[in-house]
């Protein structure tokens, strides 16, 4: 049985990578969905595999979550197009580490105003529609970075740790309306294009940071990694789907406020 039938969901950075895999699952599941991305043209890409792939209705819009105006026009176009909004994954995401020491102040900058700001305006106008209908589930994509510091990554660490306390409170604010709001905190996606991408992904931003003293190359930093999990495997875009469909479903319709860890047991608070 599907469990989110006659849904609609919007997923924020849904063009590529963890987005597009939590938009074809909810697609799976019975949402039309809203695949919004600074990337239209992915974001486009995406839409057409999803139709491809399901019977369900599906949009591509282009939006930058930084952008009050084109979060609102998402949600306005959202309710236009499909009438309703259910579901907000809020996605959109950006990594850049450094030493603290040498950190870029506009890389750091950036790194909060995309994570913490872009997740506040996906949530105010989230809130708005949902707050009418008195019913909506919002998921925030965190990470485990957000429960526990990260060496050489402390922008990153503070956008997810400050973002939990916003998933919190706007969970106490809209528990009134039956809108729920709670955050998943995925483990390390190791073999994704996050981490696998030869030059932006994690494995080499950490091998040049520094942050595995002794690796010699980014598979030592991969390997090193792997070797913290209990379970010893990387996290998965299904570990992650699953999380985020239960949270979205009436299966957890009382549950909200909480920051669901899917760290293989590397984290568990």
């Amino acid at each position: 049985m599907r469990s989110l039938e006659n849904k609609v969901a919007v997923v924020t950075g849904g063009g590529q990578g963890l987005g597009e895999a939590i938009a074809l699952r909810l697609a799976q599941e019975g949402c039309d969905v809203i695949v919004a991305d600074l990337n239209d043209r992915r974001a486009n890409e995406v839409t057409a595999s999803i139709a491809q792939k399901t019977s369900q209705r599906v949009l591509a819009l282009k939006v930058d979550v930084t952008r009050e105006s084109e979060v609102k026009d998402l949600f306005d176009q959202a309710l236009r197009e499909l009438g309703q909004v259910d579901i907000v994954i809020a996605n959109a995401g950006i990594l850049i580490a450094d030493p603290i020491d040498i950190a870029d102040a506009e890389n750091w900058r950036a790194v909060m105003t995309v994570n913490l700001f872009g997740y506040f305006l996906t949530t105010k106008y989230a809130c708005q529609v949902m707050k009418k209908q008195r019913s909506g589930s919002i998921v925030h994509i965190s990470s485990k970075s957000g429960k526990k510091g990260s060496a050489a990554n402390s922008a990153y660490a503070a956008s997810k740790f400050g973002g939990i306390g916003h998933t919190q409170s706007v969970a106490l604010e809209m528990a009134q309306y039956n809108v729920r709001c709670n955050a998943v905190c995925p483990g390390n996606l190791l073999d994704s294009p996050l981490w696998t991408d030869p030059e932006k992904g994690l494995a080499i931003q950490y091998f040049r940071a520094g942050k595995i003293p002794g690796a010699r190359n980014p598979a030592d930093v991969r390997r090193a990694y792997a070797s913290q999990v209990p379970m010893k495997r990387g996290c998965t875009y299904d570990d992650v789907c699953n999380a985020v469909v239960f949270l979205s479903s009436e299966q957890s319709s009382y549950i909200t406020g909480i920051a669901l860890t899917v760290a293989g047991g590397q984290e568990m608070n």
